[in-house]
């Protein structure tokens, strides 16, 4: 018996995941018209596999371009508190 392992992780996400499909579909010329529903059963295979695979890479850019950025700002941090150490305090005045 087959078991459906492809569940969300996040809630709510289905709908824009569903969407995401949509637009990829379009961006790739594929025929939205003949998808009835959440059926894909009237497109090829090779259609779907193609959104799937357009959305996967998309996925995948966009998770390595937050993790590029996330490094970027924890290297300036790491920066910026480097010279606020660094910094000599102001000669006491008298």
């Amino acid at each position: 018996m087959a078991r459906r392992n492809n569940r969300t992780v996040v809630t709510g996400a289905r709908p824009a995941l569903d969407q995401f499909k949509y637009e990829i579909a379009n961006e790739l010329n594929i025929p939205t018209n003949l998808i009835q529903g959440d059926y894909w059963g009237n497109l090829s295979a090779r259609d779907c596999g193609a959104v799937g695979g357009h959305m996967v890479r998309r996925m995948i850019e966009a998770a390595e371009q937050s993790l590029a950025e996330q490094a970027a700002q924890n290297v300036r941090a790491g920066f910026q508190a480097g010279l606020m150490k660094g910094t000599p305090s102001p000669a006491p005045t008298q």
